[in-house]
């Protein structure tokens, strides 16, 4: 448990609110349902077990603007058709790492290498057998990187759909790197990664305790529940329309719900395991045929930079010296120090919203600020809410979890609000920033599901910039985890999570926010991936979020 929360802990201290910093509760009258609601799925098949995927949801509503869209936002995603795999499942056909090759390709035109230039590295399939693929789909990871200049920049892979691939590279600093090729997932392995969460949640089991006096019962509640005799109680919210739905308990009424919590399914060993070995199919490196560094040399007056493929965008920053330095928006400049992070802050109004990566950010800065204090207000220390004062430079932080669903201990039911609801209450302004970040918890989740989430809050932020546009709205991305098995790449982990980053970014396109890219931020430097960043990763991503508040003039 980090400093900042140990203090909190002890503290003991009752906030009270006061205006402009009032809340708004909304009472919703929760109905019974002694059948099966509609919407909450379709029925395929009757199941009693919780963990059947023998059922199929209806998803929330959408006007044919918005079904348009969804299903633009589908195609942008589409991963590339592969054949399927014949039960039982063999490596014998399965993209190796271990066979494959990467080749730098030479400079364009000939030449040194010069900085500013572009980069690319052609990347050749086998097959366990050692034939070569002629088909694409595989899952890579590519980075450029100088380890003694704590320099790195991610790559951007193209896949020519015929078993050979390109790397691009930008290249932003001058001496020697190394390239680094990792096939995180071969073709085999992704319509298992599809089907995980294709029709239905998958992998977690979402609980809810009701309790009326000495009476006290637990059931199972999700987006969708498996078609039983048992009726259900709706909580879908009124507002947003995020279906969620619990079967009543059998002698308690559906308004007695009061805390919320989960349990990860225990995996089952299934044929598609050897698809998820570590260091075999999963997260390997791809050898070099040939050297595997280039060396960069500093561009001189009148020389241009060259671009081997012009249609590949650039990458949205790299790292120099630890630094992460921006290629997208504005200039990242340095916090190094508690006054330079308190004058930035000074007057400012901070509300995040979002999971345990956005909370991240509280951490950091409640540890940073002496000033800055976190007040104990009785909750759990997953979910929150947090609010941290620093009376002396008028700077006020919180920090609240998203809606459902969430996967972090017990929560009582009534602070889990949905970001959409809580925008609806954020009057806005000069001095106000809103941070967003909703992408981990939903992962398990149909990609449905989170188009429709995404929906909902970006309507929020509209109707907010709209009445106040002068509010500093940043938007963070996913990051690499590299989960470590087949059930938890399945669950939550890098191609999952891609999917809906690339969701993200579209949908926010055109409207006024601002990005910290979580992916090229933990992609591009040397530390080792991870659901939560470490540290360093961290003080970059506060840089940029400060820069944004207070750019260079």
């Amino acid at each position: 448990m980090g400093r900042a929360w140990k203090g909190f802990l002890k503290s003991g201290i009752i906030l009270l609110f006061l205006s402009p910093f009032v809340y708004i509760f909304y009472h919703i009258d929760f109905l019974e349902f002694q059948k099966t609601p509609t919407p909450p799925f379709t029925n395929i098949s009757v199941s009693s077990d919780p963990g059947s995927n023998q059922n199929s949801c209806a998803f929330r509503w959408l006007s044919p603007k918005e079904i348009h869209e969804e299903n633009i936002l589908l195609d942008s995603i589409a991963w590339p058709n592969t054949p399927s795999v014949p039960a039982p499942v063999s490596l014998e056909g399965t993209s190796n790492a271990a066979r494959s090759k990467c080749v730098i390709l030479p400079r364009p035109g000939g030449g040194s290498w010069l900085v500013g230039d572009q980069l690319e590295v052609m990347i050749k399939m086998f097959d366990f057998k050692g034939h070569p693929k002629n088909h694409g789909g595989d899952f890579f990871l590519t980075r450029l990187h100088n380890q003694a200049l704590q320099a790195g920049v991610a790559g951007q892979v193209v896949d020519h759909l015929n078993g050979t691939y390109s790397a691009v590279f930008f290249l932003p600093w001058e001496g020697k790197s190394e390239v680094e090729v990792t096939l995180v997932h071969p073709s085999e392995a992704i319509p298992f990664l599809q089907s995980f969460s294709g029709e239905r949640p998958n992998g977690v089991d979402y609980y809810s305790t009701f309790q009326s006096g000495s009476l006290t019962d637990t059931t199972l509640c999700n987006v969708c529940l498996p078609s039983t005799q048992q009726p259900q109680c709706n909580y879908t919210d009124l507002n947003t329309g995020e279906l969620w739905f619990c079967y009543k308990p059998q002698n308690l009424s559906c308004d007695t719900r009061i805390k919320h919590f989960h349990k990860i399914r225990k995996p089952i060993k299934a044929e598609e395991d050897i698809l998820f070995k570590t260091g075999v199919t999963m997260n390997v490196r791809i050898p070099s045929s040939g050297p595997a560094h280039v060396t960069v040399f500093p561009k001189k007056k009148g020389q241009i930079a060259t671009r081997s493929n012009k249609d590949i965008p650039g990458p949205a920053g790299y790292y120099y010296k630890g630094l992460w330095n921006s290629l997208r928006g504005s200039t990242v400049k340095q916090f190094n120090n508690a006054s330079a992070i308190s004058q930035c802050l000074k007057n400012k109004v901070v509300l995040m919203y979002g999971d345990s990566t956005i909370r991240q950010w509280l951490d950091f800065l409640s540890e940073e600020l002496a000033d800055l204090r976190v007040h104990n207000l009785h909750i759990t220390a997953q979910f929150g809410p947090f609010v941290a004062l620093d009376h002396v430079n008028n700077i006020y932080v919180t920090f609240r979890c998203h809606g459902l669903p969430v996967c972090a201990g017990t929560s009582p039911v009534t602070e889990l609000h949905y970001v959409a609801n809580e925008l609806n209450g954020v009057a806005g302004g000069k001095n106000t920033v809103v941070v967003i970040g909703v992408w981990a918890h939903l992962t398990s989740f149909p990609i449905k599901v989170y188009i429709r989430r995404l929906m909902s809050i970006r309507k929020a932020v509209v109707r907010l910039l709209a009445r106040a546009p002068d509010t500093k709205i940043i938007i963070r991305t996913a990051n690499l985890k590299q989960f470590p098995t087949r059930f938890l790449a399945q669950l939550s982990g890098d191609w999952p999570s891609l999917q809906r980053d690339k969701i993200l970014r579209t949908m926010f396109k055109g409207i006024n926010v601002y990005f910290v890219d979580a992916w090229e931020m933990t992609l591009a430097h040397y530390l080792k991936h991870d659901l939560h960043p470490q540290r360093p990763i961290i003080k970059n991503m506060i840089d940029v979020v400060l820069s944004y508040i207070c750019p260079s003039k």
